[in-house]
């Protein structure tokens, strides 16, 4: 049996929370069901706190931090993600992609 990434369980635990949540179901005072409950917006928010606090802690040179508010950041993304009915794999895909064409090619296939 291969492992499971971390981040590919990450997000299969997300989806499950989502779809308990669209059911009516899970536990509600789970931060993920109220970040469900708050919609894209608010998760949105989110994100970007998660994102500015990781760059502060960079900053600071505090690796520990860092390593903390990353984790929270790709938790946020996840649910982020999932509300957007985007999934993990389609992110992986796309970052393969990328791995197979040249830095060049690459942003120009962004500008169109």
């Amino acid at each position: 049996m291969s492992e499971q990434h971390v981040l590919d369980q990450l997000f299969a635990t997300v989806e499950q929370r989502r779809e308990d949540f669209e059911a009516g179901g899970g536990d509600k005072s789970s931060r993920t069901h109220r970040l469900f409950q708050a919609g894209v917006p608010k998760i949105s928010q989110k994100v970007g706190e998660e994102a500015v606090e990781a760059i502060i802690e960079a900053m600071r040179g505090d690796k520990k931090l860092l390593i903390d508010e990353s984790a929270d950041l790709l938790f946020h993304l996840s649910v982020l993600w999932s509300a957007s009915g985007v999934l993990a794999s389609d992110v992986w895909q796309e970052l393969d992609r990328r791995q197979k064409i040249s830095e060049a090619e690459e942003r120009a296939s962004r500008k169109g």
